[in-house]
């Protein structure tokens, strides 16, 4: 399979640990294309259908066009993970979003 950053895919996260997003649920490839063709993970951000509307650093809001239901990349959350979880490829994120994203990644990673 082809992993592009910045596409949505839906993933098994199980099993978790504390607080870590779990069970199957959609993330988005956050790792640079030049490493998702020969790498067996990829670093990616779990999505949430709990939307938190004022989290401006930590979230970027998804289209409810985008997933079924409406959606937030939850940017404080990062994690990798082995290919085999990512089970079908469901969308991207649009031109803004990815500016979003990178913008909040920098914050909170101190880049």
């Amino acid at each position: 399979m082809k992993y592009k950053q910045y596409d949505i895919w839906l993933a098994d996260l199980n099993p978790t640990l504390g607080t870590e997003p779990g069970k199957t649920r959609p993330v988005v490839i956050v790792q640079t294309d030049l490493l998702n063709d020969t790498h067996l993970s990829t670093i990616v951000c779990p999505i949430t259908t709990n939307v938190k509307p004022e989290a401006k650093i930590l979230r970027v809001h998804l289209k409810k066009s985008q997933l079924p239901k409406l959606s937030d990349v939850l940017i404080d959350q990062p994690r990798a993970i082995d290919n085999k979880r990512f089970i079908k490829r469901m969308g991207k994120l649009t031109n803004e979003q990815v500016i979003q994203l990178k913008e909040n990644l920098k914050i909170i990673l101190d880049l």
